[in-house]
């Protein structure tokens, strides 16, 4: 990695840190959280954790990372989904090992906080542990809404996210779907006209086209922006 890489890094390790709630610690502390941190790039559709790993927590610097669990027959349900400045692993450093799988949905930029660090300073200093409390407690209302996103989202942002939940990374480097219209429309519970509408939403919205197989998701990060809970956290 030349400088220039090294230095864009650091500067999007500085913003993310600064946009987080990191930045409500105090300064001394804060360092002390990051001090040892490892910046990680991965790949998308890269698995950084997997079920009952051990504990780790994540900072991410830029990108897109879905939270997921699985079953053995190969089916996947997405209960978060994960941007820039946003922690993951919180829970699972309280409260040990958890059944999900962590997979980037595109290429992403991450800062690995040490998780016996975060664990001895969340005993040992209130802001800290405040923090964990605080985090852990934004992980269930994540948890409320993917439940929301199935139970009350409309036709397009039920779609939306199940687009997202389905696609995978191509060798070509596309974000695609490998999914027909009447694939998605049984995933919804909709009749395939209505869902082939709502992907024509999308389409005009630049957001995703048609591949071959299935669709391609042109901007991940606006896909998601229609989503139930995204949605209504905008108005």
């Amino acid at each position: 990695m030349n400088n220039a890489a090294r230095d864009l890094i650091e500067d999007s390790r500085q913003w993310a840190v600064s946009a987080s709630v990191l930045a409500d610690l105090p300064f001394a502390i804060r360092e002390q959280v990051v001090g040892d941190a490892l910046p990680v790039e991965l790949p998308g559709g890269s698995v950084i954790y997997r079920d009952e790993d051990d504990p780790r927590c994540i900072l991410i610097i830029d990108g897109l990372v879905r939270v997921f669990l699985s079953v053995p027959d190969g089916r996947t349900v997405t209960v978060r989904y994960a941007r820039s400045s946003e922690l993951l692993g919180v829970p699972v450093v309280v409260g040990g090992p958890a059944p999900v799988s962590v997979q980037m949905v595109i290429d992403t930029t991450l800062l690995m906080l040490n998780a016996r660090t975060l664990r001895l300073l969340g005993q040992t200093e209130p802001s800290v542990g405040w923090l964990l409390a605080r985090e852990a407690t934004r992980r269930l209302y994540d948890t409320l809404d993917a439940v929301a996103d199935n139970a009350f989202g409309s036709l397009r942002q039920r779609v939306a996210r199940h687009l997202l939940d389905l696609a995978t990374i191509q060798p070509d480097g596309r974000l695609v779907a490998a999914v027909t219209q009447q694939d998605l429309a049984e995933a919804v519970g909709s009749a395939r006209p209505a869902v082939a509408r709502a992907v024509g939403e999308l389409r005009e919205l630049g957001l995703v086209t048609t591949a071959s197989p299935g669709i391609a998701i042109l901007d991940a990060e606006g896909v998601h922006a229609q989503t139930w809970s995204q949605t209504l956290s905008q108005t």
